[in-house]
């Protein structure tokens, strides 16, 4: 198999709702579709993940953002993506993602394999591939310490060791750094 019948089998695979752990473009990923309920409850209850912190999705392009209905100031985009920024801007739909925070993150992200994936697969929530509290696998073997059988795919690129994105919030007219 290609690596493109690869991304493309796996982008499907999300579309489908299955939940997986996957390389993005900072560390691993617990993935599945932003737009499939019952797959993020699932991804939810498997990360046992507080039930009213929200997740970062992931975006092909800028145009995903009309999904939402989200509006970012063309200048901010152009200063942090693509790359390793997640933005957090209001939202009112979509409380399944947001957990009555009225707000998400989203980042688009600067790696051509994941970018293909996401164009595929729509947009994901990536949080990081491990249980609330703990540190995030840096391998699929410390991955499926965490999860075991309980994930429907492990892609396994290697050791994986970097720093999770920068976070910025919208929220309040200004630019807030959030996470550094």
């Amino acid at each position: 198999m290609t690596s493109n019948e690869v991304v493309k089998e796996i982008g499907e695979d999300i579309k489908n709702g299955r939940i997986g752990v996957i390389p993005t473009d900072t560390i691993y990923g617990i993935v599945c579709s932003a737009m499939n309920k019952r797959s993020i409850e699932k991804l939810y209850k498997i990360r046992k993940r507080n039930l009213k912190k929200p997740m970062i999705i992931l975006i092909s392009s800028v145009k995903d953002l009309d999904l939402f209905n989200i509006k970012i100031d063309k200048k901010i985009i152009n200063k942090y993506w693509p790359g390793r920024v997640s933005i957090i801007v209001p939202i009112k739909k979509f409380e399944y993602l947001h957990r009555g925070k009225n707000s998400l993150a989203f980042r688009l992200p600067n790696n051509k394999y994941l970018i293909k994936l996401l164009k595929i697969s729509g947009p994901i929530v990536a949080p990081s591939a491990n249980t609330e509290g703990n540190d995030p696998a840096q391998t699929i073997n410390e991955a499926k310490e965490y999860f075991k059988d309980k994930i429907d795919f492990y892609v396994d690129c290697g050791r994986l060791k970097s720093k999770p994105s920068k976070i910025i919030s919208l929220l309040n007219n200004n630019i807030e750094i959030i996470r550094k």
